[in-house]
């Protein structure tokens, strides 16, 4: 899909992925770019950066998501890419509180699905869109020291592959970014955990590779190659994985969760 002349709206635009994302979105040439977040003054310096749009937004409520598609549609124009990049982490297992497991299910997979719901039907009536969702490496692997966040980040990758397959032919592409570490203020604290030993990326060559993936219309985006062989390797041999994942909880679980190794 070309950039240029896009209406863009990206969630978590007030730093981070998203900042980056915005920023590269403008200086792709998108007709304007939306950064919407809960920290508004922080989308604000965002979209003063770029030329951008500032809205205030809790990816959390499905009311907030279809406000922001409203107000964008109205106010600025047809939204062309809507990137669902927000994303929260807690530390825990299956005592972690369900008010937290609540709220990490709706932020890291509900607001991807509130977003299709509301923006994917107005896409289709256009004749075609596109969706970025971010979810993780954890989605594909898991999550050392975090129940919550690998298990919603699973459900993540489920959700864009189901948008995928079932809206493609309507003419809706869909990418999904899963990174390990990048510099953002999610990892801030974690710099020497288990998923930045293959490197603390900065977010903007992350932006780019996105940028680059909605070009070619690729569905995975994989920042570290690294990835993609953790996933042979799961596939191949379950057990033997597991046996892996193992040795990174004994260290990287207690490190994490302050537990005795």
């Amino acid at each position: 899909m070309e950039i240029e002349g896009q209406i863009v709206v990206v969630t978590g635009a007030a730093s981070g992925i998203g900042k980056a994302l915005a920023a590269a979105f403008a200086a792709a040439g998108a007709k304007s770019v939306v950064c919407a977040d809960l920290n508004l003054p922080g989308a604000e310096e965002t979209a003063n950066q770029i030329g951008g749009v500032a809205i205030k937004a809790d990816v959390s409520k499905e009311d907030d998501i279809a406000a922001l598609i409203d107000r964008t549609e109205t106010e600025v124009g047809p939204i062309g890419i809507f990137c669902s990049n927000a994303g929260i982490l807690s530390i825990g297992g299956p005592e972690t509180d369900n008010d937290i497991w609540q709220g990490m299910w709706e932020v890291n997979v509900m607001s991807h699905i509130w977003a299709a719901r509301h923006v994917v039907p107005r896409m289709i009536e256009r004749g075609g869109g596109y969706l970025l969702n971010t979810a993780s490496a954890a989605g594909l692997l898991n999550q050392v020291g975090s129940m919550a966040y690998g298990v919603t980040k699973h459900a993540a990758v489920g959700a864009a592959e189901w948008l995928a397959f079932t809206y493609r032919d309507q003419g809706i592409g869909v990418s999904l970014l899963c990174p390990q570490a990048v510099r953002s203020e999610m990892t801030r604290g974690h710099e020497d955990g288990v998923a930045s030993q293959d490197g603390m990326l900065e977010a903007e060559p992350v932006a780019e590779a996105c940028l680059q993936a909605i070009r070619d219309e690729t569905f995975l985006i994989l920042p570290h190659p690294e990835v993609l062989g953790y996933m042979r390797n799961k596939t191949d041999n379950y057990d033997r994985w597991l046996g892996g994942m193992r040795k990174l909880n004994r260290f990287y679980g207690a490190a994490m969760t302050g537990t005795p190794e």
